[in-house]
């Protein structure tokens, strides 16, 4: 169990991971308490041009990146207006089209050599770069998380009656759905373009069916992001398999193990039907 722990390149996935595990787990219980989970993955597959184009220029990804989420984010919204496409077709549209151009991107003769780790990560090989905006992230997350903590639950729980609070829910809808685009960036590095979206949505959603509290919820989604990140790598080290994918894996595997164990925490509590977050 020690032995993978003597090597550098493990060592610097397994903080990798765990700090992309916490500001993923935290942060991905609001994705799904807000049904946000597809605008995550769609987050995810518009990077994909910019993260291209940031690879044959030779630049840091994230300046790739951040004009691809913005450029998606204006198309969907300029979509949305046309009369008779509905927001999710316009997602749809959009996102498409942006994975459509970073694959032709990818095909160019002057695309570099591994280009698939963009798709699918490279968390054995995260630079000391990838781990300070890691540590920023986690930062980041836990304490805008922490202040926005109040605002959340009003608006994700009454929105009809959020602004006689003092709340608004465009206004909380959009410091979401920003957090959710830089902590996308950061962690696209070591997960990929297609895998990112697995350490946002599996975690809390194995969560959900553990507690019906939402501090406890959001403790427990970061846990289990960490743990399963851990133990994606080390299948990934004995098994020799990819490691974004096993991390992916073990992601999954954790949510597969958690519905189970939620039925029996409904039967034992003799509450019917699946636990979901409250107000606490």
């Amino acid at each position: 169990m020690l032995a993978p722990l003597q090597e550098p390149f493990m060592q610097r996935a397994l903080v990798e991971i765990a700090l992309l595990g916490i500001a993923g787990g935290a942060l991905g219980c609001w994705v799904v308490y807000y049904g946000l989970s597809y605008a995550a993955e769609s987050l995810a597959h518009s990077l994909f041009p910019g993260l291209v184009l940031a690879a044959i220029a030779g630049a840091p990804l994230a300046l790739g990146a951040a004009p691809a989420v913005v450029l998606a984010a204006l198309a969907i919204a300029l979509a949305s207006r046309v009369a008779g496409v509905g927001r999710e077709a316009a997602v749809a549209v959009v996102v498409t089209t942006m994975f459509g151009l970073g694959a032709l991107l990818a095909l160019s003769p002057r695309s570099p050599p591994g280009i698939e780790h963009l798709l699918f990560g490279d968390v054995f090989g995260v630079t000391d770069g990838d781990l300070y905006a890691a540590a920023i992230l986690a930062a980041l997350v836990v304490a805008a998380l922490r202040l926005l903590h109040g605002r959340l639950l009003i608006a994700g729980f009454d929105r009809g009656t959020a602004r006689a609070l003092g709340v608004s829910p465009a206004v909380v809808d959009a410091t979401l759905l920003v957090l959710l685009a830089v902590a996308t960036v950061v962690a696209v590095t070591g997960l990929g373009n297609l895998l990112v979206v697995a350490v946002f949505v599996g975690p809390a959603a194995a969560a959900r069916r553990l507690s019906d509290r939402m501090m406890t919820t959001i403790v427990l989604a970061a846990a289990l992001a960490v743990l399963s990140g851990v133990g994606g790598l080390y299948l990934s080290y004995y098994a020799g398999t990819a490691g974004g994918a096993s991390v992916a894996l073990a992601i999954v595997a954790a949510y597969m193990l958690s519905i189970p164990a939620g039925r029996w925490r409904s039967a034992v509590r003799g509450t019917p039907g699946e636990a979901g977050a409250t107000i606490d």
